[in-house]
């Protein structure tokens, strides 16, 4: 159906396998999408789940709240290292919450999620709602394109064989050893969300410029305060460091699983098929559901992606049997395995350089 892959490499095979469909005549109703979007609404998996995210957001804020009440409390002392570990989990925690807020999944109407997603990404995380939703939103409209989604756009880097023509000197070198830096360099995730932010503010490319400044300067200066005030200059450092660091490859594990090594479309594809097999689903219980926010149903997130995180898990069966019916491939992985395929592809893709 016109996905591709843009590196041959050894898994060609696999992704050659993931992309082959069978084509049966479109429903007299409507689309294939249309009859998998009746199936789920009938169940009723898209309504609100109030009690849901009252107790999510209660769990999360007493953990962001508790992480910083136990810094203060335990004052000038190298313990505060281990705060800053919990605070990582506890900061990834409310970048998953500003997500669902992005996409209207906790309210249906758009103000409210604009004034929950700042408060929780800038004055929280010390990140950009406002640039990440629109980011994030252009990832949804096409995951996985070459030139539309911007998450594979090459930067440090890259996911199309053809990005690593040319490269030179340091990128070159992280370019041919990617997928065994790939762990390491998550670590500056937290970091590059926050350069990434001030410079689209600067560059006008957030709709509320002004606000979204002033959010993150209340961040930043109730950060630095507390920790160079409450902690030795070294001691401040070192939270820093950890925090961030942890925070990075945290949140960044919850996103590597879902369309890293999957292929790539052409844009020929409808609306369902372009969504589901760019896509990566991770297998797991409670634990797995937690630790990814949900979106290691990533499948039925980019099918219905104002679906409550509860009601993922639910659709999951549904969509997977419907796929299987009109002949389209879905994936399904567990945890390890996933980041395995994502490491894979990442060595593929930088094969030219090594080889050269």
């Amino acid at each position: 159906m016109g996905l591709s892959t843009p590196d041959p490499g050894p898994s060609a095979a696999k992704n050659e396998a993931m992309t082959v469909t069978t084509v049966r005549p479109r429903t007299k109703s409507g689309s294939d999408f249309a009859e998998l979007n009746r199936r789920v609404n009938a169940l009723g998996l898209q309504k609100r789940q109030p009690v849901y995210y009252v107790l999510r957001l209660t769990i999360v804020t007493l953990m962001v709240a508790g992480g910083w009440a136990a810094f203060f409390l335990i004052g000038s002392s190298w313990w505060t290292l281990a705060v800053a570990a919990f605070l990582s989990v506890a900061f990834a925690q409310l970048a998953l919450v500003a997500h669902d807020l992005a996409h209207r999944q906790v309210f249906r109407t758009k103000r409210p999620s604009e004034i929950a997603g700042r408060l929780a990404g800038n004055i929280g995380v010390g990140m950009s709602y406002g640039w990440w939703m629109d980011k994030h939103t252009r990832h949804h409209n096409n995951p996985n394109h070459d030139d539309l989604d911007p998450d594979v756009a090459p930067e440090v880097l890259i996911w199309a064989t053809e990005s690593a023509i040319g490269r030179r000197g340091l990128a070159a070198f992280v370019t041919r050893h990617q997928a065994g830096l790939f762990f390491p360099l998550l670590t500056l995730l937290g970091i590059d969300l926050k350069v990434s932010s001030v410079k689209a503010i600067r560059a006008g490319q957030v709709k509320r410029p002004g606000l979204e400044s002033a959010l993150l300067v209340v961040h930043f200066i109730a950060y630095f305060t507390a920790l160079f005030v409450v902690l030795s200059p070294l001691q401040a450092l070192a939270f820093i460091v950890v925090h961030q660091a942890l925070f990075g490859v945290y949140l960044g594990m919850t996103f590597a699983p879902n369309h890293k090594g999957m292929p790539h479309p052409d844009g020929t594809e409808d609306f369902l098929r372009k969504q589901v097999l760019t896509s990566r689903n991770v297998r797991g219980g409670w634990f797995v559901d937690v630790a990814l926010g949900g979106l290691n149903y990533q499948i039925e997130h980019h099918l219905f992606p104002g679906m409550p995180t509860p009601s993922l898990r639910k659709a999951q069966p549904i969509v997977q049997a419907y796929c299987a019916e009109i002949g389209v491939a879905y994936e399904q992985t567990g945890l390890i395995e996933s980041y395995r395929q994502a490491l894979r592809y990442l060595h593929e893709v930088g094969a030219p350089l090594r080889n050269s």
